[in-house]
């Protein structure tokens, strides 16, 4: 074995002699493993924190990339629904009309089970239509104020124009709306 350390006979060791040279390879081989092993375990944790980094960066696009399928799926309507609104303001110009003709009133019976089957298969698919009334309090969330009229009572509705339209949490189209002014005293100088 060639590190091994042999003592002769008549040699004598004692803790006070220097160390020989092969007790000082060995020291110095085992400071070298001992630094690449330091290295190898500096290196693993290295690429460890690499992996989980990567994992958790692997788990955080799938959780992103599964919410967007899901309001894909929950939203995949909502270009269909702009492009019917101006039918369902068509439907709802011609059913505010009040018709004497009796001919007319059962076209217009007609067209009411027809806009209300249309309401009723785009409220199951999650769209609600937003029907302000007269004297509702304008809410600008909901809501546009095309015009305003001065009145005694500020900040309420004062005429339809068309509906608005929601799909689940997302705003279609907003109501368009006539909004009341307070009206302003003008004060005369004396």
């Amino acid at each position: 074995m060639p590190d091994e350390i042999k003592i002769e006979e008549g040699e004598q060791t004692s803790s006070e002699e220097s160390p020989s040279k092969g007790e000082k390879k060995a020291k110095k081989k085992i400071e070298d493993l001992q630094e690449q092993l330091f290295k190898k375990e500096s290196e693993v944790k290295h690429w460890q924190n690499e992996f989980y980094r990567a994992y958790a960066d692997t788990k955080n696009l799938r959780s992103k990339l599964e919410k967007e399928h899901k309001d894909i799926i929950k939203y995949r309507i909502e270009g269909f629904v702009d492009e019917l609104l101006p039918i369902l303001d068509s439907f709802q110009s011609v059913l505010a009309q009040e018709v004497e003709d009796p001919n007319l009133k059962n076209y217009l019976i007609g067209f009411q089970y027809v806009y209300r089957n249309l309401i009723n298969v785009l409220e199951n698919e999650g769209v609600s239509v937003i029907a302000p009334k007269i004297d509702d309090k304008f809410d600008a969330n909901i809501m546009d104020a095309v015009d305003t009229l001065e009145s005694e009572k500020d900040n309420v509705v004062t005429k339809i124009y068309s509906n608005g339209y929601k799909l689940h949490d997302h705003l279609i189209r907003p109501a368009k709306v006539q909004v009341s002014v307070s009206k302003k005293e003008e004060k005369l100088d004396a």
